[in-house]
């Protein structure tokens, strides 16, 4: 239960009482928690979503509040991530250089624009969809982020020697990896179906390539790449349901 509440605190702003769960071996041990923290977001969006299709609102300003939702969940989290990655990734530098400019707090033009494209898509993906069946594809949004984070985990070795995220590395997380994808995929099938289990396939397909594309940039993964395969694959379901 202390490594659920650390992922919990982690992965989001939930407000929980208490240092319960804010130690170091807690976090450590968190990784297989996260598929479940991704369920509890995205359980709480999809009642916001079914909430919002119960009141007819229209589709354009559902879709708006929906993804406002998401990001006040994790506080921005993943989004600085993703914006940090663009940032260094498209700048078209060293190994080293690159992570000197994700390090960086300051936001570039390369940052701003992943952000806008991404929400940009998260919108006009959502408002694309009937409204009663939006809070099916939310309900994977969160979850399928989270997922993947764990497989990218498993995937690429810890680019920046001494950053924050080297704690998700003391331990091997092959099976929280099986775990997490499992979880995905089966949540998809129960949620949408055969139609679920194709989304739950191209975000594992999507993270795959973003773990090339990391390793051919840094070599390995940073703690802002965990946070733009989150957004970039949370951004999926709802892409490939619109897409449908």
């Amino acid at each position: 239960m202390k490594r659920f509440v650390a992922a919990l605190r982690f992965l989001t702003i939930l407000p929980i009482p208490g240092t319960w769960g804010s130690g170091g071996a807690e976090l450590a041990g968190s990784v297989p928690f996260f598929p479940l923290v991704g369920l509890v977001a995205g359980g709480l969006a999809a009642l916001l979503a079914w909430g919002l299709a119960r009141m007819a609102v229209p589709p354009l300003i559902a879709s708006a509040v929906i993804i406002v939702a998401l990001l006040s969940i994790s506080g921005a989290l993943h989004m600085d991530g993703l914006s940090d990655t663009a940032d260094g990734f498209l700048s078209s530098r060293s190994k080293e250089r690159i992570l000197e400019i994700m390090k960086d707090s300051h936001v570039g033009a390369m940052g701003v624009v992943a952000v806008v494209c991404v929400m940009l898509l998260k919108f006009a993906a959502l408002a694309s969809l009937p409204p009663a069946k939006v809070w099916r594809v939310v309900l994977l949004m969160p979850l399928a982020g989270r997922c993947m984070m764990v497989l990218q985990m498993v995937l690429l070795p810890y680019a920046r020697p001494g950053g924050l995220g080297t704690v998700f590395y003391r331990s091997t997380h092959r099976m929280a990896a099986a775990w997490a994808v499992a979880v995905l995929a089966g949540a998809g099938w129960l949620a949408l179906g055969g139609k679920g289990l194709i989304a739950a396939a191209t975000c594992v397909a999507v993270t795959l390539l973003f773990c090339r594309y990391c390793w051919r940039k840094i070599g390995g993964a940073t703690g802002d790449t965990f946070g733009a395969a989150c957004e970039l694959v949370e951004l999926v379901p709802a892409l490939v349901l619109a897409c449908w």
